[in-house]
């Protein structure tokens, strides 16, 4: 993959680890951060199956958005930071493999809204979340007024982003905003490769079309969702995968899936 400046990426036993890496600046998310994260996810190697994303150092996974940058804007610069900060949790939302967030240390604003954009989220007991925009005079602007929502329900996601206050990591897998909490970073990052592991092992194309019927679940009407699970259910019956989990099956083998 090409070198990038504020971020790191590494393919390893078929998983990208990206990391946002300015621990200098807490991970913060500038316009060149953003803009280096939608190249990555519009230029996926094909052969990855899932994707790490976590942030350089201990103290933050990612801290927010560049506040210094944001000072001098206009409401129209806002715009447009507003939409490029939307646009890559979009991506991360489309991409055809899972994406698992690796939270330790901060995630405020920015950082809870690209997190909230992965498919889940892993945490340390350092792992704080927020979308703290309010103490700011702002809202939030890449999608943390509605996926937090998603997350947690209306009503307390209301009382987290009005008050501003931030949630710990045990509250974050109390209320559904993480799936799995561990004692440091390394554990996370191996317990995140060890649901990869498990992912590997079934067909590629079944968790690719899981993701997009689940997506288009989530932002339509319960028919709406069931016609698109139907349409997906019949593609798959159209693949090599299907015919070859299905035998499998019946012979009492494991399945040795291509992604065709």
């Amino acid at each position: 993959m090409k070198t990038y400046e504020t971020l790191l990426t590494e393919v390893k036993n078929e998983i990208l680890h990206l990391t946002i890496n300015r621990p200098d600046k807490l991970n913060a998310l500038s316009i060149l951060v953003l803009s280096e994260l939608k190249d990555v996810m519009n230029n996926l190697p094909g052969e990855i199956r899932g994707i790490i994303l976590t942030g350089s150092g201990e103290k933050a996974f990612i801290a927010g958005a560049d506040i210094k940058a944001m000072d001098s804007m206009t409401p129209e610069a806002g715009e447009e930071f507003s939409k490029l900060g939307q646009e890559v949790p979009l991506l991360f939302e489309h991409a055809p493999v899972p994406i698992i967030a690796c939270v330790n240390g901060f995630a405020l604003g920015g950082g809870c809204e690209m997190a909230m954009g992965c498919d889940f989220i892993y945490v340390t007991h350092r792992a704080v979340f927020g979308q703290p925009e309010v103490n700011l005079g702002l809202i939030p602007g890449f999608g943390g007024t509605q996926r937090l929502m998603k997350y947690v329900g209306e009503a307390l996601s209301r009382e987290i982003i009005y008050t501003g206050r931030n949630v710990k990591w045990d509250e974050a897998i109390e209320i559904g905003l993480a799936q799995k909490a561990f004692g440091n970073k390394e554990e996370m990052i191996q317990g995140a490769l060890n649901t990869f592991e498990m992912i590997k092992s079934k067909s590629s194309l079944s968790i690719t079309k899981c993701k997009e019927v689940i997506r288009i679940g989530a932002d339509s009407t319960l028919e709406q969702g069931l016609e698109a699970e139907r349409t997906a259910f019949k593609w798959i019956f159209g693949t090599e995968d299907k015919k070859e989990g299905v035998r499998a099956f019946l012979e009492k083998r494991k399945a040795d899936f291509t992604g065709n």
